[in-house]
């Protein structure tokens, strides 16, 4: 499966398509989780990992919090909404320096997380 990253232009919001609400339905919420809890592993492996938590509890807050929204966005529990109010994404990242290297490596951590749900091409690719 190929999953490409686009190149962006900082400063504009690209077009993000909504991920397939099936995806919840077909890997479970644990899947789910652990797929986040996999990003976020990769990520303070990562040369971005001064962007994360480098303390253990905090990092797993903030995996928490990222699961919320996840399972959320897939039509799942509003968990996120019912411990952090309404997702306020751009508000809660302005205070960091997203480089569109950074962008990069973010996404390519993302894309080795997603791979290893092991879910259905269409479900993973809209």
């Amino acid at each position: 499966m190929e999953l490409k990253i686009s190149k962006t232009t900082i400063g504009l919001r690209p077009n993000v398509p909504m991920p397939n609400r099936d995806l919840l339905k077909h890997v479970g919420e644990s899947r789910i989780r652990r797929m986040v809890s996999d990003h976020y592993d990769l990520l303070v492996q990562s040369t971005i990992k001064h962007l994360f938590p480098d303390n253990p509890q905090a990092l797993n807050k903030a995996k928490l919090h990222s699961a919320d929204f996840m399972v959320q966005i897939l039509g799942g529990p509003t968990y996120y909404n019912e411990s952090r109010g309404k997702p306020r994404m751009v508000d809660s990242h302005n205070r960091f320096a997203i480089t569109p290297e950074a962008r990069e490596v973010w996404l390519e951590c993302y894309r080795e997380a997603l791979l290893r749900v092991e879910a259905p091409e269409p479900l993973i690719v809209s």
